[in-house]
């Protein structure tokens, strides 16, 4: 499969028609996905919609009817994002059979365009997950070594684009689901600024962090894929009423005088060498296209993931309290009660993983740990996005790792839950502070590709992806070709650059951020004072599955026809720069039975 502007090329000019395209492409995925080496990155076809689809845009073609910007354009959308009359599963065996009736906003903003949704991508289970390992259906595997994971939790979206089945694809972004599996699949991924594009039949995971994004094989198709896809959704609360600009406009504006941080903490000693390499390239041609180079502070890093796996499953464990297996999904069979079947379905309909968050989340939900947990991680969440506004006020972007290593190995991690979170450890902030993030491919350590992530305020895409486009076509000096051909093992040596440059100083002593992190993770600590506790009220232990499968300190369904999507969300007015967080009742649909929204509890 070409870019998108080269397979718009072949539709316009008559080469070829969008059945033909949709059919080859169909056919093409079914035959490489065949057997043992495919990849699995897809859940289920929509053969035939998408064939019908295609069929009438081709006789808008011939009748002259203006087409959309994306028309008879092949896409993917992960299966936890709602397109109509097809399985959406979120790599659940709870959802089996749910087919929502409706289109979720961003899908539906896609067809308008024109794209045909042609299936369904894997994902790790409810987007828990750093590697695809989790889905209910089986892993997906990388298209540069089938032995390694594609990253998660958008592991089928962004294997279904490196793989070219596809030229883009929909992700979610919780805590850099769209960015970690892009970079270790050596494609682009955005995750958009919260609100920038719409919620609306997303299956909610962490309803404050959420954001649908595009994975794409360039950052011009990225930037098109954006376009389509934001704007405001009066069916998602978060949504922000703010211009959608034509992303692709800008792509090859000027650099000069861009000013780009670099921040320190995000460089530990412990970073894989090509990695850092891989930065130092991307920074050498940005510098060659004119920009600044200047290091920076985020202190609260170390503290960002022990905050996002309080906040994120203490979302969770609220959101996912509506699967009973009374109204949609599957239902544990030959109960004796009402009880005992909401315990058995959501034990055997929910997976290893997605049972340990709840229980996480309900947990520090508790009344004894609520201050202590709960109500700290909400404060280093203000702190992290406090970081974040200081080091706007010097710079106009960041530039950071998407992901500590390459590629790891299938099964390598998937028995180390703490190992597994801290792939994520240069992504969550990000999502903690709402603002927008690009990764973009930068360079290979032996087939494996690496990843450059980059950071900016709220609503600064066009200048994130004007900044990506530079990294991906700016011509590489020979000193940093040579950086990224070493291999992971080699030690680099130190340089003096014309300034604050990755590899321009000596390692800082002490811990490095990942292994800080494994430490607050493991002891629950962050860097404020923590409240006292109730001791008095504390549990003995960690709560369990309690009263029919609800779990305690989570919110039980709603006795409405569709229980909203949870967690607390951020509203962006038009006028801000930056969303607001906080909790707000969100408005309830009419809606009966799909638990795909974006709406808020």
């Amino acid at each position: 499969m070409r870019g998108i502007g080269g397979v718009k090329a072949r539709l316009e000019s008559g080469e070829t028609t969008a059945v033909e395209l949709v059919r080859e492409t169909l056919d093409a995925i079914e035959a490489a996905e065949a057997g043992q080496e495919g990849l699995n990155a897809f859940l289920s076809l929509r053969r035939e919609l998408a064939l019908a689809e295609a069929e009438a845009l081709d006789w808008e073609r011939e009748e002259g009817i203006e087409v959309g910007p994306l028309a008879g354009v092949p896409v993917a959308v992960k299966d936890n994002i709602a397109v109509a009359d097809g399985p959406t599963t979120a790599g659940s065996r709870i959802l089996q059979g749910f087919v929502p009736p409706y289109d979720a906003g961003a899908v539906a903003r896609l067809k308008h365009a024109g794209a045909i949704v042609i299936g369904k991508t894997n994902l790790d289970e409810f987007a828990m997950g750093s590697s695809t390992e989790n889905s209910a259906f089986g892993p997906t595997r990388n298209p540069h070594d089938r032995s390694r994971v594609p990253g998660g939790s958008s592991g089928g979206s962004a294997a279904a684009v490196a793989a070219g089945y596809v030229s883009g694809a929909l992700g979610s972004d919780t805590g850099g689901s769209i960015r970690q599996p892009a970079a270790l699949c050596g494609v682009v991924g955005v995750k958009p600024t919260y609100g920038r594009v719409s919620r609306a039949g997303l299956v909610a995971f962490a309803s404050s962090l959420d954001q649908i994004g595009p994975i794409t094989a360039s950052v011009e198709d990225a930037a098109l894929l954006l376009t389509a896809i934001s704007g405001f959704d009066p069916l998602d609360s978060t949504s922000a009423e703010r211009p959608v600009p034509d992303y692709a406009h800008s792509l090859q504006r000027p650099l000069r005088g861009l000013r780009i941080g670099v921040p320190r903490e995000y460089f530990p000693a412990e970073l894989d060498p090509a990695v850092r390499a891989a930065c130092d390239a991307a920074l050498d041609r940005l510098r060659r296209a004119g920009a600044k180079v200047r290091e920076v502070d985020l202190p609260h890093t170390s503290e960002g993931i022990a905050a996002y796996y309080v906040v994120a499953t203490a979302e969770a464990s609220s959101n996912l309290a509506r699967y009973d297996g009374v109204r949609y999904g599957m239902r544990a069979d030959a109960t004796a009660d009402l009880q005992e079947m909401y315990v058995r379905t959501r034990h055997e309909g929910f997976g290893h993983e997605v049972r340990r968050r709840i229980l996480l989340g309900t947990y520090v939900l508790s009344a004894g740990y609520y201050e202590a947990y709960y109500r700290q991680g909400c404060r280093v969440r203000a702190l992290i996005a406090a970081d974040f506004e200081r080091a706007f006020a010097d710079c106009h972007c960041l530039l950071t790792p998407t992901t500590p290593t390459p590629a790891f190995r299938i099964g390598e991690k998937i028995g180390d839950p703490l190992a597994m979170y801290l792939a994520d450890v240069f992504t969550v902030a990000v999502n903690l502070a709402g603002l927008p993030a690009v990764t973009v491919p930068a360079g290979t350590v032996g087939r494996l590709p690496v990843g450059v992530q980059l950071i900016g305020p709220a609503w600064s895409e066009e200048r994130l992806l004007n900044v990506a486009w530079h990294i991906e076509n700016e011509p590489l000096p020979e000193p940093a070709r040579e950086r990224r051909a070493r291999s992971s093992e080699e030690t680099l040596e130190d340089e003096e650059p014309e300034s604050a440059a990755v590899g321009s100083r000596p390692a800082r002593r002490g811990r490095g951020t990942v292994e800080r992190g494994r430490e607050r993770v493991e002891r629950g600590e962050s860097r404020t004072e923590s409240p006292a506790r109730d001791r008095s009220r504390r549990p003995a232990a960690a709560p369990s599955l309690q009263r029919g499968g609800v779990v305690s300190g989570g919110a039980a369904p709603s006795g409405a026809s569709e229980p909203p999507a949870g967690g607390s969300g951020a509203k962006a007015d038009a006028g801000e720069d930056r969303p607001r967080t906080g909790r707000r009742r969100g408005r309830r649909r009419g809606r009966s039975g799909p638990p795909a929204q974006g709406e808020e509890s």
